[in-house]
């Protein structure tokens, strides 16, 4: 018997509590800082962009809450339905912000957290 039917694949994503990327970009280009419809006005050669998913993604709100008081970062992108939050700022003020989210998260909340990333 000839299978002529079409496959057909489903994909689930069942949240966890964690924090799956944390990266910090050093020193982008501006091209990047453009394509991501960032602040334009930035001094590219001083600063850092920073991204991060959380699941749930509800909790990239209050990742972007923490980041924004406890350095200097700017919101750059938060989105709460795939939970991935954009912060951008200098590399200092971006590490300050990452590693406060880091700690609340992992302390308070419970979660699975990876550890933050350079380049």
């Amino acid at each position: 018997m000839e299978l002529k039917e079409n496959m057909r694949i489903v994909q689930e994503l069942v949240p966890g509590k964690q924090v799956t990327l944390c990266h910090i970009i050093a020193n982008p280009g501006e091209v990047l800082y453009t394509k991501l419809g960032l602040d334009p006005t930035t001094d590219y050669t001083r600063s850092a962009i920073g991204i991060l998913t959380v699941s749930p993604a509800e909790s990239a709100v209050i990742a972007a809450d923490i980041a924004m008081k406890s350095s200097g970062a700017d919101i750059g992108f938060v989105d709460r339905f795939t939970g991935t939050l954009i912060i951008s700022g200098s590399v200092s003020s971006v590490e300050s912000a990452f590693s406060a989210i880091r700690a609340y998260v992992i302390d308070k909340l419970g979660y699975t957290c990876c550890e933050i990333t350079k380049t």
